[in-house]
């Protein structure tokens, strides 16, 4: 069990989290990140993982969104694109 720990720094409330991990993962992480703060490694990584969650939450957002425009778009004729590509090119 990898048990974080972590401590009020005056900036933010601090909270203890404790999870369980394959013991292979955790001696993997206690070799990478020797001698490092391991709840700062930890808070890092979850920072991180909240982050990139978000980005993916909010491009599936924006993917639904230009669906459903796309789905109440009338189709443009070719003559249309044409006209608006040469407007582009001026």
């Amino acid at each position: 069990m990898l048990i974080v720990e972590t401590f009020n720094n005056g900036l933010s409330a601090m909270a203890t989290m404790n999870f369980s991990v394959p013991d292979d993962v955790k001696e993997a992480f206690n070799r990478a990140f020797e001698g490092e703060n391991k709840s700062a490694v930890i808070t890092r990584l979850m920072r991180r993982a909240i982050e990139e969650k978000e980005r993916t939450q909010r491009a599936q957002g924006l993917v639904e969104r230009l669906r459903q425009i796309r789905a109440n778009s009338r189709p443009m004729t070719d003559e249309e694109i044409r006209r608006a590509r040469e407007e582009l090119r001026k």
